[in-house]
């Protein structure tokens, strides 16, 4: 599993609207976390396609969480960012791409590394994030 930039950036510029109290703007964002406009724009986008952001036009735009942090899952925003589920394998999906799973006695194991990568991200929360050595 490798988690790109983009679900960095997705992270990162969720701590900072959920730190903000008005709708905050592309610019300023990438000025202050010091991420490419053009890249930042694109993952807030697709943040706010997928539900995860409300997007305001005009002067005053910008982006805000629809919901509470404690209500983001690490596991939803990570995929939304990388575009697709995260997988450690091709295979740990249970499915195997050379259809070998009858021969395959890594496939169960996989799996359940998988299931349990995914549990994990499914318990942190973005406001376990922005708590975290602060209780």
């Amino acid at each position: 599993m490798l988690l790109t930039k983009a679900s960095e950036y997705a992270l990162l510029s969720l701590i900072y609207i959920s730190q903000k109290e008005t709708p905050q703007d592309v610019d300023t964002m990438a000025f202050e976390l010091d991420i490419p406009k053009s890249f930042l724009a694109k993952i807030l986008q697709t943040l706010a396609k997928d539900g995860l952001l409300k997007s305001f036009k005009g002067a005053k735009g910008g982006f805000t969480l629809i919901k509470e942090a404690h209500c983001y899952t690490i596991k939803e925003i990570i995929n939304s960012a990388e575009k697709k589920d995260i997988n450690v394998f091709e295979c740990s999906g249970g499915t195997c791409p050379s259809n070998k799973e009858k021969y395959c006695s890594l496939l169960p194991i996989l799996v359940n590394l998988q299931n349990r990568i995914d549990d994990f991200l499914e318990s942190i929360t973005l406001a376990d994030i922005i708590n975290n050595g602060k209780e």
